[in-house]
């Protein structure tokens, strides 16, 4: 097991990657999202760099994705699944319209840890909200 910080930075780093390019945008989320939510007020930041590494190296092993997804779900008190599904959608949205990569693994973590449908939606909506940009021909 992980810690519950470690285990939310590792879905984040998990939605980053689903594409195979980690974005300056993804990761300057992770970094706000770390200093700025409640849940890591207890969080060291200078460790990002090595939980960001040690989860990197989790997926690159054999069934990477699934070992990731079963340790979050061991590490994460039932509390905080809504919470780590709502940073992924975060990250995933920091760039525009999320890949079919990212879509599909979102689908999969919501899936694997016990996110109701609706609530899903709620989250995922409320992301794309929160990253919406005024399009050119409108300003």
């Amino acid at each position: 097991m992980i810690s519950h910080h470690a285990a939310l930075i590792y879905v984040m780093v998990m939605v980053s990657a689903a594409d195979r390019n980690m974005t300056d945008a993804e990761l300057g989320m992770i970094g706000e999202i770390v200093s700025f939510l409640p849940v890591f007020r207890d969080y060291d930041a200078a460790l990002l760099p090595r939980t960001t590494a040690a989860c990197a190296e989790l997926l690159d092993s054999d069934d990477g994705l699934d070992r990731c997804l079963d340790v979050i779900r061991a590490s994460l008190p039932a509390r905080l699944r809504e919470t780590a599904y709502a940073v992924a959608c975060d990250v995933a949205a920091a760039d525009g319209e999320p890949h079919q990569e990212v879509i599909r693994l979102l689908d999969i973590m919501r899936r694997r840890l016990d996110i109701d449908r609706l609530v899903a939606a709620a989250i995922e909506r409320g992301a794309l909200a929160r990253f919406a940009l005024v399009p050119d021909a409108e300003r």
